[in-house]
C-alpha cells in the first residue's frame, strides 16, 4: 500500500510541474510550485515511514518551513506589476 501512495505522490508531483511550466499566469505557476513543495514534504514523510527512518519527519518539517517562506517571499516580490520601475513609476536610468 505504501509504494502505491508513493507512486501516486510522484504522479501528482509531475502534474504539478507540468502546471508550473505551462500555467496560464504567474500566480498559477507559483501555486503549482507550492503544491509541488507540499507533495515533496508528503513524499519524504511517507519514505521515512516506509524505510523505518523517523528522522525523515524532521527533514520534511524543515522542508515545509523553507517552502512556506520561499513562497511568501516570491509572492511579496511579485506583488508589484513591474520590477523595473522605481517607487515613482519611472524607468531606472
Amino acid at each position: 500500500m505504501i509504494p502505491a501512495v508513493m507512486a501516486a505522490l510522484l504522479v501528482t508531483m509531475v502534474l504539478a510541474l507540468v502546471r508550473a511550466f505551462a500555467g496560464p499566469g504567474l500566480y498559477n505557476r507559483i501555486l503549482a510550485i507550492n503544491v509541488f513543495g507540499t507533495k515533496t514534504v508528503l513524499f519524504v514523510a511517507v519514505a521515512g515511514f516506509l524505510f523505518g527512518r523517523p528522522e525523515f519527519l524532521d527533514i520534511a518539517i524543515l522542508y515545509a518551513l523553507v517552502n512556506f517562506v520561499a513562497v511568501v517571499a516570491v509572492l511579496r516580490l511579485t506583488h508589484h506589476d513591474d520590477f523595473a520601475r522605481d517607487e515613482r513609476g519611472e524607468e531606472p536610468a
